[in-house]
């Protein structure tokens, strides 16, 4: 065995001591908001080394502090911490403490956490070698982007979002205090779930600050009065669907990027909290009947995806079902079997016959099941959702018509042409649904979805998404007249309850049978988005329609959505015809879940 003594004679050689080895990291991938915030990281475990120059002093002198008060001083080793830890391991004990920030380092870089005698004077042979490399504000800034600080942070920067969900260079004497202190165990002194057992070592690590001359002590007396507020799940956590979609173009884009990215994406974080929020407090609030999960996804005019919330809980359910589950959209499909009505000479005043409808064999009944309204407009119709007009409808101006029409705006599943197609027995993702919502809102022309608008990598821009002409899909009259029909879903029929007074919005329920996927679709100038509510087993939901949860969930995260844009009016559109490119159609498919559900009317 190897002494620590024997280690001390040999870092004293200086000339002779073996050299270190290289210091691998993988690169990671950062992902950051429209405004620049990190959102998520994705790639190796460990960040770039930190620039303690760029942080305010407390930062990296609150860690200097309590792990190695002489830092600045030694030359990789303390030999009086040192002494005592030799004498613990000699009698037996476990090697405790007297590592410095240096060894810890050469630790983290090069060995492992076994607490030896041989290990230990390894780690002193790098610790003496990494001194003689690297300058004291290179050390420590290693050592800030390695250390484990719980939660699945790894690094300074890292711990500084997840707890405190801002910058490590924003954060307050008191929160660089409790970070420190945690680093002695990220178990006992979690500021998650030992909050108070962490600011107690904070106040300690305080103390030490002024001792240090760090902070004075009217900083210390203030800052121990403060209680800064821990995030007790990850603040970006909504983010995660998010970075985990946009991650896979990047791969896709990159697929082994040999140095670190910086990916700008077009993510609202404000508005992907919000949809956070909404879908877990909504499916939370519905858990009795039989909820279990929701999908929200905003997308503006020219294509930019604002948010996208795949499920209630990414780190419990990483599924992202805004992106890969695809769901019979039921009456939120029933749009594009009117708009190709309209298309096609119908208008919003054309009389049609609520009544009992058979087309080859298959008779669809309303939700009100034996209840008729008889003479009702198309606008009507649309707004309380009428199945038996739909269902007629859609064979009037022909299935495969509508399919086109649906792909021409932004549907990219295989569209079905069976009679129950016209109440959205079609599986979409809410992503393309939304997508396809996206040309009501913006005047008629097809956006194609994105999440990146530039890639870099150091100084260089290695991706940068060019800007599209726009590519009319639809015209008017048909688009004004559909924008009219589906404000009145939301003044007066069964989107009643996603209504948010103030702007000018449009939109439509959509209910499957039996309850098992709900939607909200709708849209303001410029700005589409859809909610959905549904089980992963696929089982039906107790009675939950897209008059309900769904519009109630829409409601709630476009209250908030419709602040981060300019109030605009639903365009009106092209004035010329555009016809619609030969679309190829996919055969038909069994309509066993065909829909019942006109959805109820709105209670409020």
């Amino acid at each position: 065995m190897i002494s620590e003594l024997a280690a001390l004679a040999l870092a004293a050689q200086g000339p002779e001591l073996p050299r270190m080895p290289a210091i691998q990291r993988q690169p990671q991938i950062t992902y950051v908001d429209r405004s620049g915030a990190v959102i998520g990281v994705r790639g190796g475990r460990y960040a770039p080394p930190v620039d303690v120059n760029r942080l305010p002093k407390h930062v990296p002198g609150a860690i200097v502090a309590i792990e190695d008060r002489r830092f600045y001083e030694h030359t990789g080793f303390d030999p009086r911490g040192m002494a005592s830890a030799v004498v613990g391991g000699l009698t037996g004990g476990r090697m405790r403490g007297a590592s410095t920030i240096t060894q810890q380092t050469a630790r983290l870089l090069f060995l492992n956490q076994d607490r030896t005698l041989e290990r230990k004077a390894i780690e002193l042979v790098y610790a003496v070698e990494l001194e003689k490399t690297y300058s004291k504000a290179q050390i420590l800034g290693m050592y800030m982007s390695r250390a484990y600080f719980g939660a699945g942070a790894y690094g300074y920067e890292a711990a500084a979002q997840r707890y405190f969900n801002k910058s490590a260079a924003k954060l307050s004497i008191k929160e660089a205090a409790m970070l420190a202190g945690v680093l002695k165990s990220p178990v006992n002194y979690d500021p998650i779930n030992q909050y108070d057992a962490c600011l107690e070592r904070a106040n300690l690590v305080l103390d030490v600050m002024v001792e240090n001359g760090v902070i004075t002590g009217a900083e210390r007396d203030k800052a121990k009065k403060q209680k800064p507020r821990v995030w007790k799940t990850s603040p970006n956590g909504a983010a995660q669907y998010f970075v985990d979609w946009v991650d896979g173009e990047v791969r896709r884009m990159v697929p082994k990027p040999n140095r670190d990215l910086i990916v700008e994406t077009t993510l609202d974080q404000a508005m992907e909290r919000a949809a956070g929020e909404a879908a877990k407090a909504v499916v939370a609030r519905h858990k009795a009947q039989a909820t279990d999960q929701a999908a929200i996804v905003a997308i503006d005019g020219q294509g930019r995806v604002r948010a996208l919330v795949g499920g209630t809980d990414h780190a419990a359910a990483p599924y992202n079902r805004a992106v890969n589950a695809r769901r019979q959209a039921g009456s939120a499909w029933k749009p594009f079997v009117y708009l190709t009505a309209l298309e096609q000479g119908r208008t919003p005043a054309t009389e049609v016959i609520d009544e009992p409808v058979t087309i080859n064999g298959w008779s669809p009944s309303n939700y009100d099941a034996g209840s008729y309204l008889g003479p009702i407009t198309l606008e009507l119709a649309l707004a309380k959702s009428v199945n038996t007009v739909a269902a007629r409808l859609a064979d009037e101006v022909g299935r495969p018509n509508i399919a086109a029409t649906a792909r021409r705006i932004g549907i990219q599943s295989t569209v079905n042409t069976d009679p129950a197609m016209a109440l959205g027995t079609t599986l979409v993702s809410p992503l393309e649904m939304t997508q396809a919502y996206a040309a009501f809102s913006n005047g008629g022309n097809r956006v194609q979805a994105y999440g990146i608008e530039r890639i870099r990598s150091g100084g260089q821009v290695i991706y940068q998404k060019r800007p599209l002409a726009p590519v009319p899909a639809i015209a008017n009259p048909a688009l004004s007249e559909l924008n009219q029909m589906m404000r009145t879903v939301m003044v007066g029929g069964t989107g009643g309850r996603a209504a948010v007074p103030g702007y000018d919005l449009a939109g439509k329920t959509g209910t499957t049978s039996d309850y098992k996927d709900a939607w909200f679709c709708g849209y303001t100038g410029y700005l589409a988005s859809c909610t959905w509510m549904g089980r992963d087993d696929a089982k039906p939901m107790g009675r939950i329609s897209g008059a309900t949860a769904p519009a109630e969930m829409w409601r709630q995260f476009m209250s908030t959505a419709l602040k981060r844009v300019p109030t605009q009016a639903i365009p009106m559109g092209p004035a010329a015809p555009t016809p619609a490119p030969p679309v190829q159609v996919a055969s038909q498919q069994t309509a066993d879940d065909a829909d019942q559900a006109a959805e109820e009317p709105p209670t409020d």
